[in-house]
């Protein structure tokens, strides 16, 4: 029906009933949708997840609405999609790989550190920084208290006073890219998330769409560590989501180990991997 803050003034709205008592609460707890009605009418069983990638250009935010009027990626995202929810944020000037879905419990799945989904990132940056540097932030590193886990980061190529570093995580807490590189002394210019789980951004467009296989999405929920269950929430979002187009397809790998993935590679032009 709506994300979970939509709810939430649904129920402050008196909208929402179960077997026509209004619901006073969004501490409510309930074990099926039935006799739930929005509007006096009854709320349909959740279809299957869905999977959407979707190629974020810098400049829109990753929210419904904002305030001040700034552009979201809801103004850019096509008419005929189905609700969707982001799964994590990238920011205002942040581009790249974003996955949209339809069902919030795979929302959860894929954004909670527990389940151990790695994001990958390309940065473009200023500044000096070593290949040793950036091999001691797999131990982790903590930067004005916060504790940033372990982050897999690589070299790729330097051009003048800039270098092009990937770096791959797990936690994906806000802003953490640029605050680990600013915290070496670097100064991020671009930043693109390439990777989330085994969804590439590939040569998707920017501003483009697309939905992952049913097949390979639920070949990919099989491979994932359970999540903690929840405590006292009874929201039940459903929101549309998308992923990735040929390279995802097929069997789903587990996520390679920081050894592995260590390479040296050169971003072609527009500083995108093909």
């Amino acid at each position: 029906m709506a994300s979970r803050r939509e709810i939430e003034r649904m129920i402050g709205e008196r909208r929402i009933a179960i077997n026509g008592a209004v619901i006073e609460t969004p501490a409510t707890l309930i074990e099926s949708l039935h006799g739930v009605t929005v509007d006096g009418k009854p709320v349909k069983a959740p279809a299957p997840a869905r999977l959407f990638r979707f190629h974020k250009p810098a400049g829109l935010l990753t929210t419904e609405r904002d305030p001040k009027g700034r552009p979201t990626i809801y103004d850019r995202l096509p008419k005929d999609l189905p609700r969707v929810m982001p799964v994590g944020r990238l920011d205002l000037n942040t581009e790249g790989l974003l996955l949209l879905t339809t069902d919030g419990e795979l929302k959860r799945q894929l954004e909670l550190p527990a389940t151990g989904v790695p994001r990958t990132y390309r940065a473009r940056a200023y500044g000096a920084v070593t290949q040793a540097q950036l091999e001691e932030l797999i131990e982790g590193i903590t930067i004005d208290g916060v504790r940033y886990g372990s982050i897999d980061a690589n070299m790729e190529r330097r051009t003048g006073a800039n270098v092009w570093i990937e770096l791959t995580l797990t936690e994906g807490k806000n802003r953490e890219v640029r605050r680990v590189l600013e915290h070496l002394g670097l100064t991020v210019s671009r930043l693109i998330r390439t990777k989330y789980g085994p969804f590439e951004l590939a040569d998707l467009p920017a501003g483009a769409v697309d939905e992952v296989r049913q097949h390979d999405l639920v070949v990919f929920r099989k491979t994932l560590k359970s999540a903690p269950p929840r405590h006292g929430e009874g929201d039940q979002p459903k929101a549309g989501g998308g992923g990735p187009r040929q390279k995802p397809r097929g069997a789903v790998p587990p996520p390679p180990s920081p050894q592995a993935r260590r390479r040296s590679s050169s971003p072609s032009r527009g500083g995108f991997k093909r």
